[in-house]
């Protein structure tokens, strides 16, 4: 009898030491990501052969103290390395872990490979030589923390690799770890199996090698155990001549039924191409189909459903994976009842979109990814609950939320219709629980998330946003790819400025009659103010004959709209050479061009400092705060507000206007300093906010300010 190790995922411990103990190991014990036991040789070749679950098997030589290099050097000199293997093997050393002293795998291998050639220079006068590509045994070493673990790989390389599987779809699941999740979801032999997103098929063929009792190591063509000088041939030929006869003789009264969806053409492809070297095409029935619209598959009635869905960043945005599980969930609720899901996810909160109780949990990992199965019980009344781990959270708020969305969406679009305005907003925070503002442009919602206050639990944040999410694909029927979500801080100073993506995916809108370009995703504002847009209309009305002044101009739509109303000229000033290309774009798209729209690129502060002529009307809509670093100094609207009247009142025609208009909450005009510089004030902010925007009356100031005596 000697000592292995078998090493498999974390949390898979358990299950590896019944499947040891079901192919004759002994002396079982369950340890970090593996299981030690005591076995004879034909027993270390049957689970080999059998194995599911493991990656390799270590035939343990020595563990030894290791505090230092030396300590290391030395206990692996104390080896009789050339009682295992003749000097003409290549070899190479894996080293796992580190500690204080020895800090570096790569010289940890370097330690253990200079010890084992003295050993053999010492004992056998000539030395194995080093393949790092093909090695016909693998010396390994884990350390852990002072104590060091030496020994042999019998595999050479990891039994998850079982000869059948030469492509795979995205980010597939390793075959040991897939049918690790075959075993822990509970499925009972004798009832069907369905895969709803099998990508390469990984789950399906490893469950149906189980049941067709097909030996996983069966096709593998190299073990590291034949160069070992203990080798026993016979015994091994009879261990592969059984597993051989075993698999064929139960592959032909298998009566259960496999099946497996994917809405990826290619993958399935290779899904069946997998099968087909797996042995077990004829069992598995492969049909390309989409989630969202997904029926039971001919021939499954009730059964087991296992899945795992995509959970990482790089297969998807958020937004598409909430509508994913969200789709999924509804699916397996309304056309599955009666059946068990096993459903495998690296996120809880993506697996409440599901809206399903667990039966079970299981907590387990992936490489180093910390991932959950969880089974469910799809039960006939297909009621609406969210699993959120440890408690339940009731969906009373999420169906409040899309009741008044709804309502909201009905009113809104049809008055937008008639309007013709293709860019309005649908909800604007009306409900506390849902801290959001949704906008449409045309057939895009751009969802703007303000950040939940520190009380609110992370958790529950996230959830309200599936829910959100949800509810808008419900409501809206918009496609989730033309979703986009922004978080908007609270912060100080041009914000809506800063560059979120470089997407540059523009979009032309309209909006009474004028032709506009919006930007959906590279920064937090999209270039269309649409609180601003009743001040717009009202400068298209009053623009016709008058020279046109546009300060803090940022994409230029109020100078479109006084163009479009015919003003004699039009004057745009921004600090940034963007945004004033941006909006000479849109004066194009209204065919407004010619020396009489300029663009000038200044410090509007600085350029009006220095500024003459006259204008009939002026447009002034400043950010509240702005410490931008090309500016030598700060501004706040609310102090420095009266400074900008007193240099805009040089520029102001007789007769003339000012609309003033800014964003910060309380803003307060004293008129009677205004008078005093010979202006008089009146606010409309009122009657300037928009329709959609009507329960927020704060959203922003707006005043007419003309001379005094004007």
């Amino acid at each position: 009898m000697n000592q292995y190790l078998a090493i498999t995922s974390h949390c898979l411990e358990n299950l590896l030491a019944e499947e040891l103990e079901q192919l004759g190991a002994s002396n079982i014990k369950p340890v970090n990501a593996g299981v030690r036991f005591l076995a004879d040789q034909q027993t270390l070749y049957t689970c080999c052969l059998w194995s599911r679950t493991a990656s390799r098997f270590i035939f343990i030589l020595s563990e030894f103290d290791v505090r230092d290099d030396m300590d290391l050097y030395s206990g692996a000199f104390a080896i009789n390395w050339p009682q295992y293997f003749s000097s003409e093997k290549r070899i190479i050393v894996d080293f796992k872990g580190t500690n204080q002293k020895i800090r570096n795998s790569q010289y940890g291998a370097l330690k253990v490979k200079d010890a084992i050639i003295d050993c053999f220079l010492k004992i056998a006068s000539d030395r194995p030589s080093i393949d790092r590509e093909q090695p016909d045994l693998r010396i390994y070493m884990r350390l852990f923390g002072q104590k060091g673990l030496l020994g042999i790989d019998m595999v050479g390389g990891s039994l998850h690799q079982r000869g059948y599987r030469t492509e795979a779809g995205v980010a597939p699941l390793r075959e040991t770890h897939a049918a690790g999740l075959v075993k822990k979801s509970g499925w009972s032999f004798d009832h069907p199996l369905f895969d709803p997103m099998c990508g390469s098929g990984t789950l399906l063929i490893e469950a149906a090698m189980m049941i067709a009792q097909i030996a996983p190591g069966l096709k593998r063509k190299r073990w590291s155990f034949e160069s070992l000088k203990s080798f026993n041939r016979e015994k091994w030929m009879e261990v592969h001549a059984r597993a051989t006869f075993q698999s064929q003789k139960n592959r032909v009264t298998c009566g259960t039924h496999f099946f497996g969806f994917d809405n990826d053409a290619r993958v399935l492809e290779i899904a069946k191409s997998n099968a087909q070297r797996a042995g077990v095409l004829d069992l598995i029935q492969f049909e390309l189909c989409d989630t969202s619209t997904m029926t039971k598959p001919v021939g499954f009635e009730t059964g087991h459903i296992i899945c795992n869905p995509p959970y990482g960043k790089r297969l998807g945005s958020t937004i598409g994976l909430i509508s994913l599980y969200t789709q999924l969930g509804v699916q397996l609720k309304t056309k599955f009842k009666g059946s068990i899901a096993s459903i495998y996810s690296g996120s809880d909160e993506l697996l409440s979109c599901l809206r399903m109780r667990a039966n079970s949990n299981y907590k387990l990992r992936n490489g180093a990814l910390d991932c959950v199965m969880k089974t469910y019980q799809i039960t006939a009344r297909g009621e609406e609950i969210t699993d959120t781990g440890s408690k339940t959270y009731s969906s009373n708020m999420a169906s409040g939320f899309s009741n008044r969305l709804r309502k909201k969406v009905q009113k809104l679009d049809k008055w937008a219709k008639r309007q013709g305005i293709e860019c309005y907003r649908l909800y604007d925070a009306d409900l506390p629980e849902y801290n959001v503002a949704i906008d449409r442009y045309k057939d895009f919602i751009v969802i703007q998330e303000y950040v939940a206050p520190k009380e609110v639990p992370a958790a529950k944040a996230r959830l309200r946003l599936q829910d959100i999410v949800r509810e808008i694909i419900n409501v809206t029927s918009i496609n989730e790819n033309n979703i986009i979500m922004k978080v908007r801080e609270k912060k100080k100073g041009n914000n809506q400025y800063q560059k979120l993506s470089t997407a540059k995916r523009f979009l032309e809108v309209v909006e009474y009659g004028v032709n506009l370009e919006v930007n959906l995703e590279d920064y937090l504002d999209t270039g269309l103010f649409l609180d601003n847009r009743n001040i717009r209309k009202m400068l298209g009305e009053k623009a016709k004959g008058k020279d046109f002044l546009n300060l803090f101009g940022y994409t230029g739509t109020a100078t479109v709209y006084a163009a479009v109303g015919g003003a004699k000229s039009t004057t745009t000033v921004d600090m940034s050479k963007t945004y004033l290309a941006w909006a000479e774009r849109n004066m194009k798209f209204n065919g407004k061009v010619g020396r009489q729209h300029r663009f000038i690129q200044a410090d509007c502060l600085k350029w009006l400092s220095k500024a003459y002529g006259q204008y009939g009307l002026i447009f002034i809509d400043p950010p509240t705060f702005s410490n931008s670093k090309r500016m030598k100094v700060t501004f706040d609207v609310q102090r420095d507000y009266l400074n900008l009247m007193w240099y805009l009142k040089r520029l102001l025609c007789p007769n003339g206007e000012i609309i003033f208009s800014n964003n910060k909450h309380n803003f307060k005009m004293n008129l009677k300093l205004l008078n005093e510089l010979g202006l008089f004030g009146q606010n409309i902010s009122e009657r300037s906010i928009p329709f959609d925007f009507e329960r927020n009356k704060q959203m922003h100031n707006c005043w007419i300010i003309t001379h005094k005596d004007g």
